[in-house]
């Protein structure tokens, strides 16, 4: 027994000398880990081997569920976020200088590990990588911060100068045969007329009031107007519309068509 204590108390030293070792050993590991695939993908064994004692290092772990039977939207819409801050911190930071590894656990791979000292609330809504990492540099000690950096889009660059091109194209090309009908004061006459008339018939009196179509009378019928002088139905509206339409055609057709009429009882039939 005496020999056996003996062999304890020299194996602790021992022991220590090594999670002391062990701590850079586990973070050379995991920066290695990360230049080839950041962030490291993580499941209960890797994250509590990442996060145990003695460690000399700073890790930054998102617990996620991106699988669709958990339903986490949000999940899913601020993954490639994450990645945009774990990628710039590695592109930035290539030795290990800041001595920081970012991790991903996934609910699916860490149903055990779904806790940490210090959390960020997503609850607030969409959080760019951006906001994220402004979060993460206040909690890190003073050191080496790589910037962010976000990859080209070069789908959307290529999309949108795609579009522009094919819009001056066709507006060149076009342009003989859209202007004359955009120059046409008729056609802005036709247009004004149809919006006042909509507005002045209680089209949008309907939007705000959200206004039923029609209504029963309470005797088994159909009530198509509104009774008092502050409501009204959908139907009554488009009554009222189609009214103001033909006494404005009729008003135009008295001032623009009857005087160029050659015989006066066409002219008279026209009146009446």
């Amino acid at each position: 027994m005496r020999v056996l204590g003996y062999l304890l108390l020299a194996i602790l030293p021992l022991t220590s000398f090594a999670a002391k070792k062990s701590a850079g050993d586990r973070f050379e590991n995991y920066l290695s880990k990360s230049l080839s695939a950041s962030p490291v993908k993580l499941d209960d064994t890797s994250y509590e081997d990442l996060t145990r004692a003695p460690r000399d290092f700073t890790v930054v772990v998102l617990l996620t569920a991106l699988e669709a039977r958990f339903g986490c939207q949000m999940c899913r819409d601020f993954q490639p976020e994450w990645d945009v801050i774990a990628k710039s911190w590695v592109r930035g930071d290539r030795q290990g200088a800041s001595r920081v590894v970012f991790g991903t656990l996934d609910f699916a791979d860490g149903k055990g590990t779904f806790q940490k000292p210090v959390r960020y609330d997503f609850t607030a809504g969409p959080q760019s990588a951006e906001q994220v990492y402004g979060w993460i540099t206040r909690h890190l000690p003073n050191g080496p911060k790589p910037i962010i950096y976000r990859p080209l889009n070069y789908v959307r660059i290529v999309a949108t100068t795609t579009i522009i091109l094919g819009a001056v194209s066709f507006l060149s090309i076009a342009s003989p045969y859209i202007l004359p009908v955009l120059q046409n004061r008729n056609l802005w006459a036709a247009i004004s007329l149809i919006i006042i008339l909509l507005f002045t018939s209680g089209h949008m009196f309907n939007h705000i009031r959200k206004v039923p179509y029609v209504s029963g009378d309470g005797k088994g019928g159909v009530s198509y107007f509104a009774g008092g002088f502050s409501s009204q139905f959908g139907l009554e509206t488009q009554i009222i519309a189609a009214i103001y339409s033909v006494l404005s055609f009729a008003t135009i057709a008295l001032a623009l068509k009857v005087p160029r009429m050659g015989d006066p009882r066409q002219q008279q039939v026209a009146v009446m």
